[in-house]
C-alpha cells in the first residue's frame, strides 16, 4: 500500500470549529486575516486563500453580505467582486505565471457548492501538466508546494493588484 502525506490537512480535523457560517467569520475576524490567509479586504468584499486549493494559488472574492442569492446581491458589490476576479486574473498571469485562470460559482448544493449558504468566486490558475492521471484514478491532488510559501508570495502581489 502507498501512503500520500498531506499535513497541512490535520488542521480540518484537529483544528477550531466555526460555528455558523465560515466565510462570516472570516469577514469579521479582521484581526486574523494572516492566520485565515487574506489576501484583501474592503468594505465590501474580501480575497481569500482556498484552504484546499484545486491548484496551488487557487483563491476566492467572496462578499461581506451573507446571501446564497447571486440575483439578490447589491448590483455593487457584484461589481466590487467582477473588478477584484479581474485583478486577481492579472495578478495570477502577471505576477504568479498561470498560463490559464478557471473562475467560478456554484450556486447552491445541487450546482456542488461546498459552503451553499454563502456565495464566492473562484479563481483557479491553471498551468500546462497542472493535473495528471493521480486526480481521475486516485481521487487525490498531489500539490506541489508550500501553501504558506504561496500566501505569502500572493499576498505580497496583491498590494500591487487589488488596492487602488
Amino acid at each position: 500500500m502507498e501512503y500520500l502525506y498531506a499535513p497541512w490537512r490535520s488542521g480540518y480535523i484537529t483544528g477550531e470549529k466555526i460555528e455558523g457560517c465560515v466565510f462570516c467569520h472570516i469577514s469579521k475576524e479582521v484581526q486574523k486575516d494572516e492566520e485565515h490567509h487574506v489576501l484583501y479586504r474592503d468594505n465590501l468584499c474580501y480575497v481569500v486563500m482556498n484552504r484546499y486549493p484545486y491548484t496551488p494559488g487557487h483563491f476566492m472574492v467572496i462578499p461581506h453580505t451573507h446571501t446564497d442569492a447571486l440575483e439578490s446581491l447589491d448590483p455593487q458589490v457584484w461589481l466590487r467582486m467582477s473588478t477584484l476576479a479581474q485583478r486577481g486574473v492579472a495578478m495570477l498571469k502577471e505576477g504568479f505565471g498561470a498560463e490559464g485562470v478557471n473562475l467560478g460559482m456554484n450556486l447552491g448544493a445541487a450546482a456542488g457548492a461546498g459552503i451553499a449558504e454563502h456565495i464566492h468566486l473562484h479563481l483557479v490558475p491553471r498551468f500546462s501538466r497542472d493535473t495528471n492521471f493521480i486526480t481521475t484514478i486516485g481521487q487525490t491532488r498531489v500539490y506541489s508546494v508550500d501553501f504558506q510559501k504561496i500566501y505569502e508570495r500572493l499576498k505580497a502581489l496583491g498590494d500591487d493588484y487589488f488596492k487602488e
